[in-house]
């Protein structure tokens, strides 16, 4: 019987020089933006939110604006005895006008997964390459610099 889709948050925060949050994640070695799972009964936006401030500690309420989604096949630890699944991303941009530090470190809370872990934060230009980012991630951020060019 195949898994049913895992409904994924991302936060894709901008500042007023249109340079995106992103962090350096221990666990995966590697570039992301923040991004987690949406839980029972909560709405994307909602989980996209309660994500940002785990992952990074940035309260943010103001405005939402939908990117669409991106589908995702995730492997998964086989070792666990879990196999491929599908995961569809809702992607938020976000914009902020809040005197963010330029690198700031951060200890997530949330999930079992990453509660503790340490994400080292900083900005992404809006024309810097993408060097560190998974192909999921690099589609993310076509998108944003596509939505803050319009």
């Amino acid at each position: 019987m195949p898994a049913q889709q895992v409904l994924k948050a991302c936060a894709c925060l901008v500042d007023c020089r249109d340079r995106l949050l992103v962090f350096f994640h221990p666990g995966d070695a590697g570039m992301q933006l923040p991004k987690g799972t949406v839980e029972p009964g909560e709405s994307p936006e909602d989980a996209v939110r309660r994500e940002l401030l785990e992952e990074s500690g940035i309260v943010y309420d103001g405005e939402l604006v939908p990117l669409g989604t991106l589908d995702r096949e995730r492997e998964t630890d086989i070792q666990r005895g879990q196999r491929k699944h599908s995961q569809l991303w809702h992607l938020f941009l976000m914009r902020t006008q809040a005197q963010l530090p330029e690198r700031f470190e951060h200890t997530a809370t949330g999930s079992p997964e990453e509660h503790g872990l340490v994400f080292r934060f900083s900005w992404l230009a809006p024309d810097a390459p993408l060097d560190g980012f998974t192909a999921p991630y690099v589609r993310v951020i076509d998108k944003v610099r596509a939505a803050l060019a319009r």
